[in-house]
């Protein structure tokens, strides 16, 4: 389980995250929901390993995290893709999976077209699937995704719906950031709202439909 109890983070004298406990477990899809600004990209980097909490910890089972770790892969949402490499080098560079497991992963999200190219011969919603393609194929434990279908059309989100379902069965624990309501009741297992750099409600896909605290009404009314 990759657990963050009690995260507390201060920025230029603001609380960007108030005591902030929640949990992943593998096999499990988790959504972060909540307008910008609420520290939902904070929260990730941290339990990525990326960035350290002021006070509270990040677990990963039993273990404190304190650096990134070969379990846990996260796609970002400025992607950080190598401009020299083409995405299909981008994808294979340090990956654990085999050439099918690669050539799966290409055609389950449709990338046969432009895989070859580089990254500014591609569009954004395009080099968005080549990163979440490149973190599956280190075949973490854990997969972090910070507003990964943000450039993708409908289908182009039901094929990433589609692989996260995939992973969720073969024991991935998944954690994302998604400004989708639909998307995330239909993919999580847990979905938890977050404003002010606070956890105000968390439950399950229930959360959506039948949000119990005013601010997570208030935020559901918009969609």
């Amino acid at each position: 389980m990759l657990t963050a109890q009690n995260i507390e983070k201060v920025r230029d004298g603001r609380h960007v995250l108030h005591n902030v406990s929640l949990s992943i477990e593998r096999g499990t899809v988790v959504s972060l929901i909540g307008p910008s600004g609420s520290g939902k990209t904070t929260l990730l980097n941290i339990l990525a390993g990326v960035d350290a909490p002021d006070s509270g910890m990040v677990l990963l089972e039993d273990k404190t995290v304190s650096a990134p770790s070969p379990r846990v892969a996260m796609v970002f949402q400025q992607l950080f893709l190598w401009p020299h490499l083409t995405l299909r080098e981008n994808i294979t560079l340090a990956n654990r999976a085999s050439d099918k497991e690669v050539q799966e992963l290409i055609d389950a999200l449709g990338m046969g077209a432009f895989i070859d190219r580089y990254p500014n011969q591609t569009s954004l919603g395009q080099r968005q699937r080549a990163a979440l393609a490149r973190a599956v194929a280190l075949r973490p434990e854990y997969l972090l995704l910070d507003e990964v279908t943000s450039a993708l059309d409908i289908e182009q989100i039901e094929a990433v719906a589609a692989l996260l379902g995939k992973l969720k069965d073969q024991g991935t624990g998944i954690f994302t950031i998604t400004h989708l309501i639909n998307f995330s009741k239909r993919i999580s297992d847990q979905i938890i709202f977050m404003d002010a750099g606070e956890v105000l409600e968390q439950g399950g896909k229930e959360l959506i439909s039948n949000p119990q605290h005013p601010r997570t009404k208030e935020f559901i009314s918009f969609f």
